[in-house]
């Protein structure tokens, strides 16, 4: 009648829900009344709600019209709580993919100009020479400390070299481990939005032990086209060691804030 296995008939026994009315000593058959049928629709019913097995026992053994409509309210609020938390997971889902989707697409060893809209960060300083992607995790690790859900940013925690060293062709220690974030995401510590800049960009192949050669380049770039580095450099991996373990797909993206070059007259 009910379309339930036998191995779901036990587990309700078990549980303390649903005991047969009569079990046959010889044989083991267990035998259920017609009054136990509304009770088996009310479990099957909040099963189908997925209230917890306990929640469903303390009910039964009361069976009050008050004690359910609170049961139902605090379900409808714990259903409510995880479509937020669905909705969450889904986001980041759609922002990773398009982080793989822009690396994958986006030209190599080609400079270009972009206008970086203003972005939230979170970042520390600290002097440090990443040689391997691992070398920067104790300043990641800091970073995500005591975050809501344990602070999971693929392909948005880069490290930036100073202005001054950049002028001073300095590229081999950086200054700072950065976080990116998004204007409502949620961060436990101090954050900066830094404001809108026009980047000289540069990806390539490589992590960020390959990066030395690729801010000579644009350097090189930005003093034969004019322009004068602006603030710190943004260097993020897009896709490294966490994505892929062919070293030949990792991908890297240099930014550097510029401007003009202003002759006082």
């Amino acid at each position: 009648m009910f379309h339930l296995s036998v191995s779901s008939l036990r587990h309700y026994e078990r549980c303390g829900l649903l005991r047969p009315e009569y079990t046959d000593p010889d044989s083991g058959y267990r035998y259920y009344s017609a009054r136990q049928l509304e009770v088996l629709t009310t479990i099957r019913f909040l099963r189908q709600l997925d209230m917890p097995i306990v929640q469903i026992r303390d009910f039964l053994d009361s069976r009050e019209i008050e004690k359910i409509r609170k049961m139902l309210k605090e379900q409808e609020l714990e259903v409510q709580r995880r479509q937020q938390e669905l909705a969450r997971i889904e986001k980041k889902i759609h922002e990773q993919q398009a982080v793989i989707e822009d690396a994958l697409r986006g030209e190599m060893e080609t400079i270009t100009m972009r206008h970086i809209p203003k972005r939230r960060a979170a970042w520390i300083r600290g002097r440090i020479s990443p040689k391997h992607y691992f070398d920067l995790e104790t300043s990641i690790r800091e970073l995500e400390r005591e975050q809501p859900d344990g602070g999971v940013w693929l392909g948005r925690v880069g490290i930036g070299i100073r202005q001054e060293d950049l002028r001073a062709g300095r590229f081999l220690e950086y200054a700072m481990v950065f976080l990116l974030l998004d204007e409502q995401e949620t961060y436990l510590g101090h954050t900066e939005t830094w404001p809108e800049m026009d980047c000289l960009c540069l990806r390539f192949h490589g992590s960020h032990k390959d990066a030395p050669q690729h801010y000579e380049k644009l350097l090189a770039y930005a003093a034969e086209h004019g322009f004068a580095v602006d603030g710190f450099s943004r260097e993020i991996t897009l896709i490294d060691e966490g994505m892929t373990r062919n070293t030949e797909e990792f991908v890297t993206e240099i930014q550097i804030p510029v401007r003009r070059f202003t002759i006082a007259l």
